[in-house]
């Protein structure tokens, strides 16, 4: 069942390839995918279903709907210089803390902090707000909470607090 939900998520993000951006139809089956993506681990780790299998196609599934939606989205957005510089600053914090992690953890640290969470919960909502809100206001609150949530990672991953 779970698997069978991930696949549904896969479809999903295949059918916004054809949907217009920021349509009722778009935000349909985005939100569609995005409760999938929630409801997959919930329904494997309830039916004690959890797969390597099933790992896998979690991470294809998030990965058609990552690339999907750049493909839909970055040809109608404008974006600022200085919101390029922001995702690249954060990007940059990630990159030290997994390397910090492994050289000092001898592993790939994963943190799944309530920080971390609640940043994938606004870059989640980030393309339903955009109509709405703008970009730029949007892209404030995005990144104020992913620079918190990677800094937070970091000093987790330095004080062994995963």
């Amino acid at each position: 069942m779970a698997n069978t939900i991930t696949l549904f998520r896969i479809a999903a993000g295949i059918v916004l390839l054809f949907c217009p951006v920021f349509s009722p139809a778009f935000n349909v089956f985005y939100i569609a995918a995005g409760l999938s993506d929630m409801l997959d681990g919930f329904v494997a780790r309830k039916t004690d279903t959890v797969s390597k299998l099933g790992a896998r196609l979690d991470t294809m599934a998030d990965f058609v709907l990552v690339v999907v939606c750049l493909i839909k989205l970055l040809p109608v957005l404008s974006i600022p210089a200085w919101l390029f510089a922001w995702i690249g600053i954060i990007a940059l914090i990630k990159v030290v803390n997994i390397i910090f992690g492994f050289v000092v953890q001898r592993k790939f640290v994963a943190v799944h902090s309530v920080m971390n969470k609640a940043t994938g919960a606004l870059l989640f909502l980030l393309p339903l707000t955009i109509p709405a809100v703008g970009l730029k206001y949007s892209a404030v609150v995005v990144c104020a909470a992913a620079t918190f949530a990677a800094i937070q990672e970091g000093y987790f991953i330095r004080t062994g607090r995963e």
